[in-house]
């Protein structure tokens, strides 16, 4: 396998689920200098890709890799390696930004791109990690081992959602995140997602052990889950129909994320459809792109905030949900989805 001759700059961009991480990303995007290519590789928990989607109708310079089905600095580690590789030897970009899952603990991520294999051809710059100053409200996220080590390992922590939270609980935030050792190099503010390119390249990026370094060590799922979790889309066994999706669930770390596939001629009433996916509870995550009776929607939910708006990608209907423990109610979401398909609401 030929060299790369440079030392590719390289960046993380960490957060929980529904921080912002993927909009930044966009941001980012916009805002690079003329000419530069960028190379975007993202993970997401669920196996039917949505973010994904958030990049069609980027110009040619960007180039973008998605690992699904599980977290890449875990369960899907022997994946992400050779993918990266490939990644870097076929696009050979002036930039690499990396999106683990909002479930991942990054550490072990940090550890890969500093190793043998890749300090040859990565130079890891700021780990930023964007955080909703919500989340550290609830006592269970503040206080698992995921939330604070994506935190505890980012140079850059950008305080995100300020627009729609409180003077007290951002500066309440602020304050816990200033506490931690080896200080950040920067702790700031922002909204949708916007983060400043000179952040990238920021001094001040040194080692940061994690506060819970038992939770990186790699895990392999259980047998009898088998890998067909993780199969590629191009790997399903049948392509979707109209009124018959292909649905693909998976697990691990403790949460369930179940995933739907449309065929592009299900056309749904949006108003029904809203109004089905925005009382769902609990979730802790919901990610849709779907073909309605009057445009192309996006949806996304975390937690109980809901927000839609008109969608570039439109090759087909799909839909992503995490959910904090086990059920056997797919079937039966499934069931209610169809019902919003728009012959069956004209009915």
């Amino acid at each position: 396998m030929p060299q790369i001759q440079t030392r590719i700059p390289a960046n993380l961009i960490t957060g929980f689920l529904g921080s912002g991480k993927t909009t930044a990303i966009r941001a980012l995007l916009d805002d690079r200098l003329p000419g530069e290519r960028w190379s975007i590789l993202i993970n997401e928990f669920g196996t039917v890709s949505i973010d994904q989607t958030e990049f069609d109708g980027q110009d040619a310079e960007v180039k973008v890799q998605e690992i699904a089905g599980g977290c890449m600095c875990c369960t899907m580690s022997m994946v992400m390696e050779p993918l990266l590789a490939r990644l870097l030897h076929q696009t050979k970009p002036d930039r690499l930004i990396i999106e683990p899952s909002g479930l991942g603990h990054p550490a072990l991520l940090v550890d890969k791109l500093r190793s043998l294999s890749f300090c040859q051809m990565v130079d890891l710059r700021s780990t930023i990690c964007l955080v909703d100053p919500a989340n550290l409200e609830n006592r269970l996220l503040a206080e698992s081992a995921v939330f604070q080590d994506q935190i505890q390992i980012a140079d850059v922590v950008a305080l995100n959602w300020t627009d729609r939270r409180s003077r007290e609980t951002i500066d309440r935030c602020r304050v816990w995140i200033e506490q931690f050792d080896p200080p950040k190099s920067l702790v700031t503010e922002t909204s949708f997602g916007r983060l400043d390119r000179r952040w990238l390249d920021r001094d001040g990026t040194v080692v940061r052990p994690p506060r819970f370094g038992d939770a990186h060590a790699p895990q392999r799922q259980p047998a009898e889950h088998g890998d067909h979790h993780h199969a590629p889309l191009t790997q399903i066994d049948r392509s979707p129909e109209p009124g018959r999706p292909v649905r693909l669930e998976s697990h691990g770390q403790g949460q369930w994320a179940c995933g739907w596939i449309f065929s592009p001629n299900d056309v749904f009433d949006r108003d029904r459809l809203l109004d089905l996916l925005g009382y769902l509870r609990p979730v802790l995550r919901l990610k849709g792109v779907f073909h309605c009776d009057d445009d192309w929607w996006k949806i996304q939910r975390a937690g109980n905030e809901t927000s839609f708006r008109p969608s570039v990608y439109r090759r087909d209907s799909r839909l992503e949900i995490i959910i904090p423990y086990k059920t056997s109610g797919w079937p039966d979401l499934e069931t209610k989805l169809l019902a919003c398909l728009r012959a069956a609401s004209d009915g």
